[in-house]
């Protein structure tokens, strides 16, 4: 019979079985697990007040709410889209002209690339509540200063709508698809620097400037799109390859009042990158960044906008890469704040209005990872940092002169900022591992909350029944001397006696970052599915990766997926001889860059790995945008064998586990091509593997019921395989 403490033990021990609820991949991928927050937050400039898009499910309206950053209380209502039948299809972005007098709203937008849409737009009087259809598949509509004018891109031209007279001025004509783009950068430019709006108003409304992109000589690349018609579709684009013609560039500026353009010669430059570009404080004074193509050179250039002439008032070297920085912000008098990591960690950084440097704001071996703004009245710079440890965030303010640092968040975890116009109060965005997003109210000069916006401890009641194991960090170091900061997910149940097998997940790519100490993503929610069926999840960020030093980050420079791949391995073989470990049973998963990885950690680590699954991976260098590899590798042509020697492309004979690939067909990022090829390599060397096409899915593979098909997939081949 069994004893009293035995069956207390029994019932208890079975309750918790019972207790801890199963999580669905099906739960995960239609957001039973989304965090609350607050949409389209935008601190006004004019007033101490702020605005989020609201939302009522029941109505089905949307709100442009108006708020006071002291109070948090409910100022107004500035649009309710039930009152407008034109705006039934909701708000899906808004912009305030500068006297915050007009709201330009978005809607029926419909995606391009990654970032870049056309949309109809319609203009909002906020004093006479009249809403005007304004534009219709346009581009980046773009307030003047003076609120009298908006620029916009239409069809590869930049045009201006004159809002009184509703007359339109054509700035360009000689824009044509995959040959010639004003004022919207290409494909390469809005995937690797980031941005697709490439016109920007001097500050006396009286200008234009803009980006011309002459894409002619670019080779292009076509994608099939199967759609359900009897025929496919082609679509094709300008995408340059590595070692391949770039698009050539140039920078004009157009005179409103005669309507004539000028092309502005900015020097000697050959083969070279606009890759930033904006009018300072002086109406007469535009900025541009210029990369050369290896990007380990980069001039600040300022142009005189009535002469033309260019001058460069900043340069930065470096013996990999300069990082392109949108943290230049000019002063009243046109000195400048700027950010670098030519100390060898990014910092902060002020200069006078001719680029001579008056100070280093920010010191010490941590990065700056945010700047949040300059308070010209008390002369403080606030910004972001990973001073307290790089898998945190914590918010600060410092003097322009370097001295009063003043650490303003107080929670360990991710701090991030929103601040009021005058700088006195900001809404801290907080979470952590075990603590969802929270918004709350804050003093600038001590950094005292004063009251709770937004939390999430509905969701947190809601995955307690879930009853999840904890992500635990920790510093993992190799044999080869190397700390690598880590985490682990480890089944609620873990019995340090049993040997468990291990799933790694990592993404690895130059300057990111996946071991952080903030709210569990999606992915996080399917490896807590995978520790409640006996997994041990395991996320190791290797050399290469972000938020340690340039040295850290930088010493893969030419030779992508080599220190990388090591160190995955050697974190593998370290986690193996765990004692709760099963060295015979790990695996590796990850995504394009990731994908890549995971490829090259299955075949050079044969011996360590029993399976990998990658999903839209690079498989060859020679195979993907110039911008991107160049950074890193330079070209093939100079420097063949980094990018032969690290591309799993040419390690499929040393394939011994379970692989399986997975690819969208109209991925424009990474190229079907490059699992295509694995495909045909991995065949003609005779391995046995798995592979997963998804007919029109971009690089992000998801629509309909694509998301919960696919973890399904990845889910059963663990299981079957690990």
């Amino acid at each position: 019979m069994m004893s009293k403490k035995l069956l207390a033990l029994f019932i208890l021990t079975s309750f918790s079985v019972i207790a801890q609820q199963k999580i669905s991949v099906e739960e995960i991928y239609t957001g039973a697990f989304r965090t609350k927050g607050m949409d389209a937050l935008q601190s006004m400039k004019n007033t101490n007040q702020y605005t989020v898009l609201n939302s009522d499910r029941t109505s089905r309206t949307q709100q442009i709410d108006l708020y006071d950053f002291a109070t948090l209380k409910k100022v107004s209502t500035l649009i309710d889209t039930k009152s407008y039948k034109d705006l039934s299809e909701g708000i899906d972005s808004y912009t305030f002209s500068n006297d915050e007098k007009q709201i330009l709203i978005a809607n029926n937008t419909s995606p391009i690339f990654r970032h870049s849409f056309t949309a109809t737009y319609y203009l909002y009087n906020l004093a006479t509540k009249e809403l005007t259809k304004v534009l219709e598949n346009v581009q980046e509509p773009t307030f003047s200063p003076d609120g009298t004018k908006i620029g916009y891109a239409k069809e590869n031209n930049l045009f201006i709508y004159d809002i009184a007279s509703k007359a339109i001025t054509q700035v360009t004509t000689d824009g044509k698809k995959n040959e010639i783009i004003n004022g919207i950068t290409d494909w390469v430019y809005e995937e690797e620097f980031a941005f697709v709006r490439a016109f920007d108003w001097s500050a006396d409304s009286k200008k234009l400037a803009f980006i011309r992109f002459d894409e002619s000589k670019v080779p292009q690349f076509s994608m099939d799109m199967y759609q359900k018609d009897l025929y496919p579709t082609s679509q094709t684009f300008k995408y340059p390859k590595a070692g391949e013609k770039n698009s050539e560039v140039s920078l004009h500026v157009f005179e409103v009042g005669s309507k004539s353009a000028k092309k502005i010669n900015l020097g000697n430059y050959s083969d070279f990158y606009i890759a930033r570009m904006k009018w300072t404080n002086d109406d007469n004074v535009l900025s541009a960044q210029v990369l050369n193509r290896h990007q380990d050179n980069l001039d600040l250039i300022f142009v005189d906008g009535t002469t033309g002439t260019a001058k460069v008032v900043l340069n930065e070297k470096d013996k990999a890469y300069v990082d392109v920085t949108d943290n230049l912000t000019f002063l009243k008098d046109n000195s400048f704040i700027w950010t670098s990591e030519k100390d060898g960690f990014n910092h902060i950084y002020l200069y006078d209005k001719s680029g001579k440097l008056k100070n280093q704001v920010t010191k010490g071996k941590w990065e700056v990872t945010n700047y949040y703004g300059f308070d010209e009245k008390t002369k403080t710079v606030f910004y972001q940092s990973v001073e307290n440890g790089s898998t945190l965030r914590d918010v600060y303010k410092i003097s322009l002169d370097g001295k009063k640092k003043v650490k303003l968040s107080s929670q360990v975890g991710t701090n991030g900022a929103t601040f009021s116009p005058d700088f006195t109060y900001y809404i801290n965005t907080y979470s952590s591992v075990t603590t969802p997003p929270t918004y709350t109210l804050n003093s600038s000069k001590d950094g005292k909350q004063a009251q709770e916006i937004v939390n999430n401890t509905a969701l947190v009641e809601k995955i307690k029944k879930y009853d999840l194991p904890t992500k635990e960090f920790f510093e993992l170091t190799t044999e080869k001397g190397h700390k690598l900061n880590a985490w682990m997910i480890k089944p609620k149940d873990f019995d340090a006696n049993k040997k468990y097998p291990v799933f790694m997940y990592q993404y690895s790519g130059p300057g990111s970052q996946e071991v952080a100490n903030n709210w569990l993503d999606t992915n996080d929610m399917w490896f807590m599915m995978l520790s409640q069926q006996g997994y041990i999840t395991v996320c190791v960020d290797g050399r290469g990766t972000g938020f340690k030093g340039a040295d850290f980050k930088k010493c893969t420079q030419k030779e992508l997926g080599k220190f990388e791949v090591e160190d995955q391995i050697d974190a593998a073989k370290v986690i193996g001889n765990y004692a709760y470990v099963d060295k015979s049973r790990i695996g590796i998963f990850g995504w394009s860059y990731g994908g890549f990885m995971s490829s090259n950690c299955l075949f050079k680590g044969a011996d360590v790995f029993k399976m990998a699954i990658a999903v839209a991976p690079v498989t060859n260098w020679r195979f993907y945008d110039s911008v991107y590899t160049e950074r890193y590798m330079q070209t093939p042509q100079e420097n063949a064998s980094g990018y032969d020697e690290n591309s799993p492309i040419n390690h499929v004979s040393k394939l011994k586990g379970n692989f399986l690939l997975i690819h969208g067909t109209a991925d424009d990022n990474v190229h079907v091509q490059n699992s295509m090829q694995m495909i045909e390599a991995l065949v003609q060397a005779n391995k046995q593997f798995d592979w997963a096409i998804y007919p029109d899915k971009n690089h992000g593979i998801y629509g309909g019921k694509t998301r919960i098909q696919l973890f399904n997939k990845m889910t059963n081949y663990i299981k079957e395989k690990l």
